[in-house]
């Protein structure tokens, strides 16, 4: 949590607390556009337009929505901009899977493939589902927080999730079957 003096400095021209507050955030404002855009470098390239954004629009940040909901707004327009933009696209790079007890081979294998197979279902969800996911799962918004940060009412938002978790275990249930076909 930012404390509020940092904030009130950065807004009053401190520059110190500016740059504390930027780094202070940016592992949060990252996680966020890594989780919605799926590609490190788009991430990368969100995350440094959002703390732009933030360090240029620290000025009009009013107290009236918490400091947090104000940045993942940022981010996440910025994120639903630039998946707009670019049509997703599915990344086959290898992770090499590094193993701590050689006595838990099979359940870390095993667990690395539900993680995959969770992201996957995830990625396949529509924008707007995918987003709410991403911050009340990964973010751990509440649902009030969900709603101010995209501007949505409060139903909305629940109804986004309900669907969304519905989507996300007939898509799970499918991959345990034997996998999905396109």
């Amino acid at each position: 949590m930012v404390e509020q003096g940092l904030i009130r400095a950065a807004q009053s021209g401190d520059r110190d607390a500016l740059i504390t507050l930027l780094r202070e955030i940016e592992g949060q404002v990252y996680k966020t556009a890594f989780y919605i855009l799926h590609n490190e470098q788009d991430a990368l390239d969100a995350s440094q337009e959002a703390l732009i954004r933030v360090y240029t629009k620290i000025g009009s940040y009013e107290e009236k929505a918490q400091f947090k909901t104000w940045v993942q707004r940022i981010v996440t327009n910025i994120c639903i901009d630039k998946f707009r933009k670019t049509k997703p696209t599915v990344s086959i790079d290898e992770h090499e899977l590094v193993f701590k007890d050689k006595q838990n081979v099979e359940r870390e294998v095993l667990s690395s493939y539900l993680a995959e197979d969770i992201r996957e279902a995830i990625d396949q969800l529509p924008e707007h589902h995918r987003t709410v996911i991403v911050l009340r799962y990964l973010q751990d918004f509440s649902y009030n927080e969900i709603a101010d940060c995209l501007n949505l009412p409060l139903n909305t938002v629940k109804s986004y999730l309900f669907r969304a978790r519905q989507q996300l275990q007939n898509r799970l249930q499918e991959y345990q079957k034997g996998g999905v076909s396109g």
